[in-house]
């Protein structure tokens, strides 16, 4: 059985897109969840299971010998290892469009996160946004808004089915949330699909039981 290590999952949005991978792939795994930056955080990071990703999480271990770090890695593995078309659309244009989104997203937006760090215990009062975040909140919005128009079809996700796509910017929603940022008025009713997934209501459940709080991560934004 495949074995995932993920990070806090108050707060860890690469390891909820390295799990949702492994839920949508239908494959079994073990989910291995792992304090951040607790007392014991340096020396767990230099065991063998972390040593090939320098101790970063998500990892994905597919038995002793193949291992997997970084979420869209772990993507584009489990999709080979299905052999299916849950992660990607069949239509080659909206596949073009949908990895060409995924990587933006896993390339992008340093200023939303880095301002605006993953809490999904928290809704915040709304603040608002730097100029820099503001500029990457736009351009969400028009990938989205071209997504939506041109492959949403009648379904409520990016492409219409819950995808790749969506796992990439499914923590983007949370932090939409939390900070209660301005997004457009289109946009709304996707966030509440994402939400309202079952496989993000069990992560969200889970990630409010969780009794570890990391300060650095309990910051309310700033009034400018």
């Amino acid at each position: 059985m495949m074995k995932l290590f993920i990070g806090n999952k108050a707060y860890s949005s690469w390891s909820l897109r390295g799990w949702l991978a492994c839920k949508l792939s239908g494959l079994p795994f073990e989910e291995v969840v792992v304090p951040l930056y607790d007392e014991e955080w340096e020396k767990r990071r230099e065991g063998d299971e972390f040593a090939p990703s320098s101790g970063k999480v998500p990892i994905l271990w597919d038995g002793d010998d193949i291992v997997v770090w970084d979420s869209l890695a772990i993507i584009e593995y489990l999709n080979e290892k299905i052999d299916g078309d849950q992660f990607w659309p069949t239509d080659p244009g909206a596949r073009a469009m949908a990895r060409s989104m995924a990587a933006e997203m896993h390339s992008s937006f340093a200023a939303l996160r880095r301002e605006h760090s993953m809490n999904i215990r928290q809704i915040y009062d709304p603040v608002p946004p730097s100029e820099a975040v503001a500029h990457d909140i736009g351009r969400i919005m028009q990938l989205w808004a071209q997504a939506r128009a041109r492959y949403g079809g009648e379904g409520d996700f990016l492409f219409g089915e819950f995808g790749a796509a969506d796992i990439m910017f499914a923590p983007v929603v949370t932090r939409f949330i939390t900070y209660q940022l301005p997004v457009a008025r289109f946009a709304e009713a996707y966030m509440r699909a994402i939400i309202a997934h079952p496989w993000m209501q069990e992560w969200i459940g889970e990630a409010q039981a969780e009794e570890w709080v990391i300060d650095k991560f309990e910051v309310p934004p700033q009034t400018a």
